[in-house]
């Protein structure tokens, strides 16, 4: 059955998305980018307009049997048009969700979200150079930051960086390169690794490098620089970064990683007479023991339980799950909504325990 959308207009420009409140979304659109990464485009039902900042997120509750999956994707569409929001997803061989949503979301189709979520934002001081840098999908919130960019004529002095496998993996190749011809303070630069399936590819080829980083920008000392992509991308570019002169206060990056941050390793005086508590996870049957000082998510990926997460810091809410009983300290940065919390569920991930815990995992 088709979902009827409402589509704001001036009479419901203070119908704004309430993030404490809204969770639902429909998919208006599906858009091919590339031969594996597709663009889905979500309204809200009532046609409530989006307030975000360019490189949020938002954390998709996917409608999977027997269980719902939690997916964190960037928006890669321009905050400044508020009606829609878009996020853009490759097509992973063995990925569960991104071959669900490439094979089986639909316009049409409603999902569960929260958000919109994150602090991979651009900072606003005036005058301020970037240096934007992405690596195959992870082109996604950058790709909003210039669009934003566009949207609003802002006075810009942005190099953008894509890097890719091949040519054709260059996700926004055809619209990055008209915006960069009526952007004038936009230069743009892609590098692909090969030159696979376009032999006569005109530019550069391979890997970041201090070399290629010397010619390609070389005020980026001067730059505020801001990363995207998957994690050996980003630790060369940080390195590179770092041996080029950027400071660490002018360094952003954003990733959703599967691994878990590692706690701060008691004091080994203080490993045996540590107070630990039992962890019970119901669903998979295992009692894990947590001492006080460690948080519920790094204990159990280490005993090799299976909790999906992604930014091991309370922002994503990826890890979110019920608390059957017991108490958490939970220090969270957004990801979870008070109603949510009142309704007994927690981020594994920045909660540690107060008392045996049991967990609907």
């Amino acid at each position: 059955m088709d979902t009827k959308i409402v589509h704001p207009s001036s009479s419901h420009r203070n119908d704004a998305w309430d993030p404490e409140l809204d969770d639902t979304v429909v998919c208006i659109d599906v858009h091919q980018e590339t031969h594996d990464v597709k663009s889905f485009t979500f309204a809200s039902p009532q046609g409530k307009w989006f307030a975000f900042d360019s490189g949020q997120y938002f954390l998709f509750d996917f409608p999977l049997d027997p269980d719902p999956e939690r997916r964190c994707y960037s928006i890669s569409s321009s905050p400044q048009r508020m009606s829609t929001f878009t996020v853009t997803v490759k097509r992973i061989a063995d990925g569960k969700i991104s071959n669900w949503l490439h094979d089986k979301l639909a316009s049409g189709t409603t999902v569960k979200v929260q958000g919109p979520l994150g602090h991979f934002v651009r900072p606003r001081d005036a005058g301020r150079k970037f240096l934007l840098l992405s690596g195959g999908s992870g082109i996604t919130p950058v790709m909003s930051i210039v669009r934003d960019l566009a949207d609003t004529c802002e006075p810009t002095d942005v190099v953008f960086l894509h890097a890719a496998r091949t040519p054709k993996d260059l996700i926004f190749r055809e619209e990055l390169s008209n915006l960069a011809g009526r952007m004038k303070g936009l230069r743009l630069h892609f590098l692909p690794e090969v030159v696979t399936g376009e032999p006569s590819w005109p530019g550069l080829t391979g890997r970041i490098s201090s070399e290629f980083m010397k010619l390609a920008v070389p005020d980026i000392a001067e730059r505020i620089v801001m990363c995207c992509g998957p994690a050996p991308f980003m630790a060369a570019a940080r390195k590179i970064s770092a041996e080029l002169g950027v400071p660490a206060s002018s360094y952003i990056e954003e990733s959703f990683d599967a691994a878990v941050i590692d706690e701060t390793q008691l004091p080994v005086g203080e490993v045996v007479t540590a107070k630990s508590f039992e962890v019970e996870f119901l669903k998979q049957a295992r009692t894990i023991g947590v001492a006080r000082e460690q948080t519920v998510l790094s204990c159990a990926k280490k005993a090799g339980l299976r909790i999906p997460s992604s930014c091991a810091n309370g922002v994503c809410g990826t890890c979110k799950s019920r608390l059957v009983s017991g108490s958490v300290d939970m220090k969270h940065n957004g990801g979870i909504r008070q109603r949510e919390i009142d309704a007994g569920l927690f981020l594994p991930c920045c909660s540690k325990p107060l008392s045996d815990l049991v967990i609907d995992r």
